[in-house]
């Protein structure tokens, strides 16, 4: 057994005694690190893959949207619900199925929330027709919200330790980000060179090994949930309604119009089931989102900076893919490869913010990342018509990048380090909800900004292709904007650093213990009852040692164990006669005993020995109290 040797230097000035080496076992070695270990770094792997087919989705079905329209046979209308029904089922449910992690089981989440996503996807690849494609993407959306809020959880449950779960959550934010990129490469490979089927079958594969892995290395746990007739009925179907009719609103405004009647009831009716939900939720005794998960450090923060920085970085993804494709007129094969170095970007970027974190915090990450990314969007927004892909559009690509990884992992350490874990599926619910969230806000603002404007100079007899390049700089000009007000609030959110991440875990290091050389002297003699306490001041030992005494006689009652005899009125008057005599010199005959009326009696002297008794009295109770809320755990019957 490995042993430190604690070395207590005490100067006798402060009546402490000599120092004096003790050779005690070690209770503070270096915890383990999980994700060292061969069954963190697979746990760490299952759950990066979870986060990269979620995302991934997201922007290999926009590839394939072509294609799906001419053997389908969609209208144009119609044709936006193939994303758009993912997008709407999947930002209704995140709340609700992150929730469900904590109280039924993360992993039981996470197992039917991936098989659910796997057979609508099946479904989705099979479709002959509008209705079941449409069908099978609500449905995959649902698995969604129940998949990723789950995995997440886990993620942040599992490394315990605060330099693990910064590094896990970096590896989930960059894997986020390099979906996104990826997923246009991807979709142009599989519908030109197979079919756009095989963008819902490539799914398939990824579930089957998520499924398999996740009932060998995530424990299932089985939380103390409460009875069902407590659980927030009302508030589940208020947010879950809510969300539902925000999403539409945003998916649907731009065709049917920012300005009608019909949008405007729908914006309100959303915002009012929102706000239902905030009274609902401060008076339910077991509220759905317990509102004070908020005052979490920097939590809504991230939260809100996730909205604005993912609604410009969606939007960039969505218009240059288009910028190169009907401007340039370069394939969908062609454009997919040109955003490999994007991912190259991304993961510079992501690697630095890992780093940076434990040294600078999560603010200047976040708001240099922001002003990064804005500034490669800024770049993108001038590109000509007859523009080339390396001097006009990798710059500025690469500058985003870079940007786009400091956002994902400040964001996701800023909202996910410091929660509990009993509520690490909500939170991770929160963040993935801002994500979706953002991008219907890209979606529903900045390309809607790009249609209009080009359909005005489409109008004026303007050039399609002119026309088109106007309209994107137009959308793109509003997503530099947005990452510029997403680094505003990331400079006045409060900076979140590794000691507010994993509350109560271990920093991955032992304290510094110095070793001295030689054998550790014998053991000094000490009365039974003070062991411990020598050399300390004589109130201090008094005071002290009966603590130690309660506290004994609390840890024995706390674990079944009882003394010989129950106490007696004689045993309670000999202790106090007992401490009376060994009160230190100091404090004898502070208080006056003498009767009042007595000749030796002094009234002033006397009530200052009762206050001082009654202090003396309260501090003892306070330290009790303490000993009683520590003694089972740190005590043990029968030991000293």
């Amino acid at each position: 057994m490995a042993y430190f040797t604690v070395l207590s230097a005490i100067s006798p000035a402060n009546n402490l005694g000599r120092s004096s080496p003790v050779e005690t076992p070690s209770a503070t070695s270096a915890p383990p690190s999980f994700l060292e270990t061969r069954r963190g770094k697979l746990t760490l792997a299952l759950m990066c893959a979870v986060a990269f087919m979620d995302l991934l989705d997201g922007t290999i079905v926009n590839v394939a949207l072509p294609v799906i329209r001419t053997d389908l046979h969609f209208s144009v209308q119609n044709l936006q619900w193939v994303p758009s029904a993912y997008l709407l089922t999947y930002g209704g449910f995140l709340l609700l199925g992150g929730r469900l992690a904590d109280l039924l089981g993360r992993r039981r989440l996470l197992v039917a929330g991936t098989s659910l996503f796997g057979i609508s996807s099946l479904v989705c690849g099979l479709a002959g027709s509008e209705g079941v494609l449409i069908g099978g993407r609500l449905a995959q959306g649902v698995g969604a919200a129940m998949m990723t809020p789950a995995a997440l959880s886990i993620l942040t449950t599992s490394f315990h330790t605060r330099g693990d779960r910064v590094r896990a959550l970096g590896a989930w934010g960059g894997m986020g980000a390099i979906s996104g990129a990826s997923g246009v490469l991807f979709g142009g490979v599989l519908t030109s060179e197979v079919s756009w089927r095989w963008v819902f079958f490539v799914n398939l594969p990824m579930v089957a090994v998520i499924l398999a892995a996740s009932f060998r290395l995530v424990d299932g746990e089985r939380p103390k949930a409460p009875p069902l007739r407590h659980f927030d009925t009302v508030g589940a179907g208020l947010i879950t309604g809510g969300m539902l009719l925000l999403v539409y609103v945003l998916v649907n405004a731009p065709n049917a119009g920012w300005g009608t009647a019909r949008t405007l009831g729908e914006l309100a009716g959303g915002v009012a089931l929102i706000v239902l939900f905030l009274f609902n939720e401060q008076r339910h005794s077991h509220p759905l989102v317990p509102l004070s998960l908020f005052k979490i450090k920097g939590l809504w923060e991230a939260d809100v900076t996730q909205v604005l920085g993912w609604a410009a970085f969606y939007t960039m993804f969505f218009l240059v893919t288009l910028y190169m494709e009907e401007v340039l007129g370069y394939s969908a094969v062609r454009t997919g490869l040109l955003y490999l170095p994007l991912t190259v970007g991304i993961g510079l970027g992501a690697g630095v913010a890992t780093k940076g974190i434990p040294k600078i915090g999560t603010r200047p990450l976040i708001a240099a990342g922001a002003l990064l990314g804005a500034a490669g969007v800024f770049w993108l927004s001038r590109v000509p018509l007859h523009g080339t892909y390396l001097p006009d559009i990798l710059p500025g690509m690469m500058i985003m990048g870079a940007g786009l990884g400091l956002v994902m992992v400040g964001v996701q350490n800023a909202a996910n380090g410091g929660v509990p874990a009993d509520r690490a599926g909500l939170a991770a619910s929160l963040i993935t909800a801002s994500f979706q969230l953002g991008a219907a806000l890209g979606l529903a603002i900045f390309v809607s900004l790009a249609t209009v404007r080009t359909n005005h100079l489409l109008a004026t007899h303007t050039q399609h292709a002119e026309a088109l390049r106007l309209g994107f700089q137009r959308g793109l000009l509003g997503a530099g904007i947005a990452l510029v007000i997403a680094a505003v609030i990331a400079l006045r959110a409060p900076n979140v650093r590794v000691a507010d991440m994993a509350p109560g875990a271990d920093d991955n290091q032992a304290l510094p213990v110095p070793v001295a050389s030689g054998s550790a002297p014998e053991a000094l003699h000490t009365p039974a009852g003070q062991a411990g306490l020598r050399g300390l001041p004589g109130r201090a030992s008094w005071l002290t040692s009966s603590v130690l005494k309660t506290s004994r006689g609390l840890a024995g009652r706390s674990t079944g164990h009882r003394p010989a005899r129950e106490r007696t009125s004689d045993d309670c008057l000999r202790d106090r006669r007992e401490a009376r005599e060994t009160r230190p010199p100091d404090s004898r005959g502070a208080r006056d005993d003498s009767p009042p009326g007595s000749r030796s009696h002094d009234p002033r002297r006397y009530r200052g020995g009762l206050r001082r008794a009654a202090r003396q009295r309260l501090l003892l109770l306070q330290v009790q109290r303490r000993a009683r809320r520590r003694g089972h755990r740190l005590l043990r019957p029968g030991k000293p």
